[in-house]
């Protein structure tokens, strides 16, 4: 793994995680027919731009992140795993949904394990917690609609 000289560089590296994560919806909203899950992409996309915000504005110091901890369902771990499509459905939607931010919290979790600066550690255990808080939600949604 790569060695961060800095704060900054850590968080350009999160910054920039989410910055892809918002184009891997947006180029899934354009490859799906139905429109209202064309539509429920493009929502998935803007709040990857959300978390994007967030993060420059804890590099810029106007905001600090609080960790919060989240609940797993463990529905993430029974999922197997999906590739999108044009013709997926809102199951199969919340399936990708649901295993992008389980890699998301896997990943800022293994690298808060490395570091043993306190403000590396920090914050990326904040950022796995919040990528734990948006697969919880995916998790929820999935159960509502498979129960």
């Amino acid at each position: 793994m790569k060695k961060f000289s800095s704060v900054d560089e850590v968080l350009d590296v999160a910054i920039a995680s989410e910055s892809k994560a918002h184009e891997l919806y947006i180029e899934m909203a354009a490859m799906v027919e139905n429109l209202w899950m064309r539509t429920t992409l493009e929502g998935f996309a803007q709040e990857e731009l959300r978390h994007r915000a967030k993060l420059e504005a804890v590099k810029a110091g106007r905001i600090t992140l609080e960790r919060e901890e989240v609940g797993d369902l463990g529905i993430a771990d029974t999922l197997e795993d999906t590739k999108p499509h044009a013709k997926m459905d809102y199951r199969e939607l919340l399936v990708f949904a649901i295993k992008k931010e389980d890699s998301a919290h896997r990943l800022y979790a293994a690298m808060a394990s490395i570091f043993s600066e306190p403000d590396l550690k920090d914050i990326f255990n904040n950022l796995a917690e919040e990528e734990a808080a948006h697969k919880r939600r995916f998790e929820i949604e999935y159960d509502s609609i498979t129960s």
